[in-house]
């Protein structure tokens, strides 16, 4: 059995990326930890106890930070609905979490087994970020880290520069990008284009007819909605459970060794993730970039596990 370790700040997508990894076969989810980002932490929290919930896991979800390292929260009700899982009506209220704080857990749990836990960050980088500043080990512990996080070639989807969970700490980013730790990074820009769901996909989606699958497209409402809005495009796209299913079989995924910074402050570049494509900086590669998975791969693996 592999051993993952999620990081989320849990919504409409980062949902279903749990969904596909706590009922895959072969992975134990050790954990679930949260830090706040596309809705206060409250919410993020009662959400990942829902979906755990309903994929009958005991799987320990463990708050973390309530706002990025150094400045305040901006969230995202705009694009996945007040409650953070499309304001459909569900009951996400008078769950309890584990005890201890996310980023002990993130200590404890990776540098006490060295190099056997995969981490798959789905938000904002504000907890990994703070457990490497107390203990810089962990990178050098981690077996692999995937974060959903940051463009690889197209402009972002919060400013022109910057993709949300890197926007949101972009201090937290650098950190974790300039620590050492092995990174695959799945960009906003692969999941547009690999992992966005149509009518037809979604159609697809419900003839599983579980309630994982039904959960995963009724969840989607004010992702649609704001897809519409801004693109008018009609259907939604999937990054966090792109990122897992990268992390779930990295053969799906094309990728390329870059080395990757991340802008910290403000101004128009904040939390832009400056891919060096050629080499010009003649940096060492700090990340594999992934830049294509074939769509019907993703699909396939999604619907495996919503069956």
């Amino acid at each position: 059995m592999r051993r993952f370790l999620i990081d989320t700040d849990t919504a409409s997508d980062d949902a279903v990326a749990l969904i596909m990894a706590l009922r895959a076969p072969d992975v134990t989810v050790e954990a679930l930890t949260i830090v706040a980002g596309n809705v206060p932490l409250d919410r993020c929290v009662q959400n990942a106890l829902y979906t755990a919930e309903l994929c009958g896991s005991p799987v320990p979800v463990h708050a973390g930070l309530a706002q990025p390292i150094f400045r305040e929260l901006i969230s995202a009700e705009i694009v996945h609905g007040q409650d953070g899982l499309g304001d459909i009506g569900l009951d996400l209220t008078g769950r309890t979490p584990a005890d201890g704080h996310a980023t002990d857990v993130l200590v404890e749990t990776i540098c006490g087994s060295p190099g056997e836990i995969t981490l798959v960050t789905l938000g904002p980088l504000s907890n990994v970020g703070t457990a490497l500043l107390r203990e810089p080990a962990l990178a050098g512990a981690v077996a692999h880290c995937y974060v959903m996080g940051g463009t690889g070639r197209l402009p972002g989807n919060v400013t022109p520069a910057a993709e949300y969970n890197i926007y949101a700490d972009p201090e937290a980013a650098r950190i974790v990008f300039e620590s050492g730790m092995p990174i695959t990074m799945v960009g906003w820009d692969v999941s547009w284009s690999c992992a966005f769901v149509g009518p037809e996909g979604e159609a697809r989606l419900r003839a599983i007819g579980t309630p994982y699958s039904e959960f995963t497209c009724d969840i989607q409402r004010a992702l649609t909605e704001f897809v519409g809005r801004m693109s008018g495009v009609e259907g939604f796209d999937l990054p966090d459970p792109l990122a897992m299913a990268v992390a779930l079989d990295p053969d799906i995924a094309e990728t390329a060794d870059f080395y990757v910074e991340v802008v910290p402050g403000d101004g128009p570049a904040r939390g832009q993730t400056i891919v060096d494509h050629i080499g010009v900086t003649g940096k060492p590669a700090n990340a594999s970039v992934v830049t294509h998975v074939e769509p019907e791969a993703f699909m396939a693996s999604l619907c495996a596990s919503l069956s």
